[in-house]
C-alpha cells in the first residue's frame, strides 16, 4: 500500500510552517539558523514527493542541490555565528547592533 503524495505534501507544509513561525518568533540566532534549515528540509520533502509520485530524478537532483547550498550555508552562517558572539558576547538578535563598536 503506498502512502499517497498529499500526506507527504501536508508535512512538508506543517515543517515549512514550523520553520517560519520559529524563525519569526525566536530571538536567539542559532534557533533562527535552526528554523531555516527546517524549512529547506520540508521542501527537500516536497521535491521527493514529487519526484517520486512522477517516476523522475529531477526532484531528487534539485534536492542534491538544495543541499549542498544548506551545507554552504551551514559553513558560512556558523563561522559568521562564531564571529559575532566573539565579538559581542551573546547570540540573541535584539541585543546585537553591528553599527557599534
Amino acid at each position: 500500500m503506498a502512502v499517497p503524495i498529499a500526506w507527504y505534501l501536508i508535512l512538508s507544509a506543517a515543517l515549512f510552517s514550523l520553520g517560519v513561525f520559529a524563525f519569526l518568533i525566536k530571538r536567539n540566532i542559532i534557533s533562527i539558523f535552526m528554523s531555516i534549515e527546517l524549512m529547506l528540509n520540508a521542501v527537500n520533502l516536497a521535491f521527493v514527493a514529487f519526484a517520486n509520485h512522477w517516476h523522475q530524478v529531477s526532484g531528487q537532483i534539485f534536492v542534491f542541490f538544495v543541499m549542498v547550498v544548506a551545507a554552504a550555508e551551514a559553513a558560512v552562517g556558523l563561522a559568521i555565528i562564531i564571529a559575532v558572539f566573539r565579538s559581542r558576547g551573546t547570540l540573541n538578535v535584539d541585543q546585537i547592533n553591528l553599527m557599534k563598536l
